[in-house]
């Protein structure tokens, strides 16, 4: 005699959505648990000191980046007078450092603010308007990015010639279609929930909904976005100093400062090393930032 199995003790087989929701409560514990992490505050300690050396550099007790000391040519770090060392004309290479992150800090985050403002606002009115407004902002978008970047900027600076007025603008531009696809996007989730479609029925007005309902929810997402530009962007920068159309001299740049040591990488390394070293951790700090706030953004996301 064969006895049937009893179904009442069966577990019920689990929904796809049941377990997502249970990975996703189950990654925000974890994520609340592991804190922000050492390499997070170890990029803020980084970026922090790079920021406040470049608001305090005319201010800070280092020599002029501009000035050449023939009786101390391509010294090596270390040396009495010259922390970092200096190039090939004797000028010290922690001041033009120091001054080089000045320019490098005011060029990128000027041109990120373009960027942000005026790709934020295309991105906003293509995804809550639709329609045509969509089309239009959308064709503009996929054209400026057809075009390849550095092209672009080459092109800009034969045009418009070098300074630093015209770097923030063409890495504005350069920007723009990145933050248009972002902010679409998320206007496009946000304009579906149900606190946007309250707002509609109770009267308020397309500008108060997207000041008061969209921008607020887009923000943890394009912010930490913005930190991934500036990485990206300060590199752009460093590309059009080393190919000698980015800042004109004699104004410090980290990519002008890697260009004046290329010839002289075997007697002296330490004259590009030296730059190199502060782009690339600037860089990756700004990388690490907006990972992990694009982490702790998603988190938020999912807790909803």
């Amino acid at each position: 005699m064969t006895t049937q199995p009893d179904v009442s003790k069966v577990p019920a087989p689990r929904s796809a959505e049941r377990t997502a929701k249970e990975n996703a409560g189950r990654g925000s514990r974890r994520a609340r648990r592991r804190g922000l992490g050492v390499l997070f505050w170890c990029s803020v300690a980084w970026l922090g000191l790079v920021v406040l050396g470049a608001i305090v550099a005319p201010l800070l007790p280092i020599a002029d980046p501009a000035a050449q000391d023939y009786q101390a040519v391509a010294v090596a770090p270390g040396s009495p007078g010259h922390l970092l060392g200096t190039d090939g004309l004797g000028r010290d290479l922690l001041a033009r450092a120091v001054f080089g992150a000045r320019i490098s800090l005011i060029i990128t985050l000027g041109a990120v603010t373009i960027g942000l403002v005026v790709g934020g606002t295309l991105g906003m009115l293509a995804g809550y308007f639709r329609g045509t407004v969509e089309r239009v902002i959308v064709a503009a978008t996929d054209a400026m990015m057809a075009i390849p970047a550095l092209v672009l900027l080459l092109a800009l600076m034969a045009t418009l010639g070098s300074s630093v007025q015209n770097l923030i603008v063409g890495l504005g531009l350069l920007g723009v279609p990145a933050f248009v696809r972002l902010t679409r996007a998320n206007t496009l989730v946000h304009t579906k929930r149900e606190f946007i479609v309250a707002a509609r029925s109770l009267g308020a007005s397309n500008r108060r909904i997207l000041a008061r309902e969209i921008v607020p929810n887009i923000l943890p997402a394009v912010a930490a976005y913005a930190f991934l530009v500036v990485g990206i962007l300060i590199i752009a920068e460093g590309s059009l100093s080393f190919l000698g159309v980015g800042v004109p001299p004699p104004a410090a740049s980290w990519g002008m400062m890697i260009a004046e040591g290329r010839d002289s990488l075997r007697q002296a390394p330490w004259v590009s090393f030296i730059p190199s070293a502060f782009m690339f951790l600037t860089v990756l700090s700004f990388n690490l930032i907006g990972d992990r706030l694009r982490e702790e953004s998603d988190v938020r996301e999912t807790t909803i």
